[in-house]
């Protein structure tokens, strides 16, 4: 019988229905992309993209020439614009404001179609201290409120360049889908005094059931109310808020933990499509912002990385109600990514 699961987090329910799913090699996926021979992000391409960010290479190399082994650029079709105040007001009975922001693209190796599963330890360490520099440099602007790191991979992803890359994104409010997590944990600590995701990781790692990695600072488990068939969430194992105050220990452990979590998708689920996302704290570096706006962030939240393999797609019965029909119980996905071999 078809199980509807409540997730604490998002306060949303799923739907478990085991009988519309099948075994797990039935889940295999494929790569659709369309193929462009002039890729911009590709080695040699420097003059199609603006001018970089940020870049690691030899000593020597000059910005916005080959022999790079990893940049960042604004995007070329931004989201939002660099320039200008938010200037939030009132439309009648509506609200709105500027639509200013930081819209950036990490390129992340100059291979084209190299997939993390196949890069280096260095090469995801390199990725994943990036990541870390940028966040921490952009919520030192006082208009950003939050910075959204997320990798689209594979056109039914939502990618538009198969070159491997990375998007980040910085917006003047803080998303609703991390705000309802936010309120979530906020509510559950005034009750209990302890943090939500403290309590879940507690009993996934007592249980054993969803879980498909460790590390020494990190965990992955498949959660209880996963939305899709294999979803992944990494968090780590002793509270932590904020991913920009990470210490280099652990960035790097993080780069294993998900080196080793992309490995067992691809080689479980073929090469399928995925999103992951980071929800990091918001900015609370400025006395720019409200009255206690999440004053108690440091206690109640705690900041994780959710990875999403596309083997099903959101339709009218997910947009009408909010609720995800899952055919893939996570107890099945979270042993079946266990027994798979990867090399460590």
């Amino acid at each position: 019988m078809p199980e509807l699961r409540h997730d604490p987090i998002q306060r949303r329910w799923v739907i478990i229905a085991r009988e519309r799913g099948a075994r797990p090699l039935q889940f295999q996926g494929e790569l659709r992309f369309p193929r462009n021979p002039a890729c911009p992000f590709c080695e040699g391409m420097e003059g199609t993209t603006p001018h970089e960010i940020m870049a690691l290479g030899p000593d020597g190399r000059q910005p916005n020439t080959p022999g790079w082994e990893l940049r960042v650029v604004p995007n070329k079709f931004p989201a939002l614009q660099i320039e200008g105040e938010p200037d939030r007001r009132g439309v009648g009975f509506y609200d709105a404001m500027n639509g200013i922001g930081a819209h950036e693209v990490l390129i992340e190796t100059p291979r084209h179609m190299l997939h993390m599963a196949e890069m280096s330890p260095a090469q995801m360490e390199a990725i994943f201290f990036a990541y870390q520099t940028r966040l921490v440099d952009l919520m030192k602007d006082p208009r950003f409120k939050y910075v959204l790191i997320f990798k689209n991979y594979g056109a039914d992803a939502g990618a538009t360049i198969a070159h491997p890359h990375t998007q980040i994104i910085a917006t003047p409010v803080t998303p609703r889908t991390v705000s309802d997590e936010l309120a979530s944990a906020r509510d559950h600590f005034r009750l209990k005094e302890r943090c939500l995701f403290c309590d879940l990781l507690a009993q996934e790692m007592d249980g054993g059931e969803r879980l498909v990695a460790l590390s020494d600072h990190f965990a992955a488990i498949c959660p209880y109310a996963s939305r899709f068939p294999y979803e992944v969430m990494v968090l780590p194992r002793r509270h932590a808020h904020d991913f920009a105050l990470e210490p280099a220990e652990r960035v790097r452990d993080l780069s294993r933990i998900m080196h080793v979590v992309m490995k067992r998708l691809r080689t479980a689920l073929g090469d399928p499509p995925f999103n992951f996302v980071f929800h990091t704290a918001p900015n609370t570096n400025h006395h720019m912002r409200r009255s206690n706006y999440w004053d108690t962030i440091s206690h109640d939240w705690h900041w994780h990385v959710e990875i999403l393999p596309r083997m099903t797609q959101p339709a009218g019965f997910e947009w009408g109600t909010g609720f995800y029909i899952n055919p893939m119980a996570p107890e099945l996905a979270a042993e079946h990514l266990r027994k798979v071999q990867v090399e460590a």
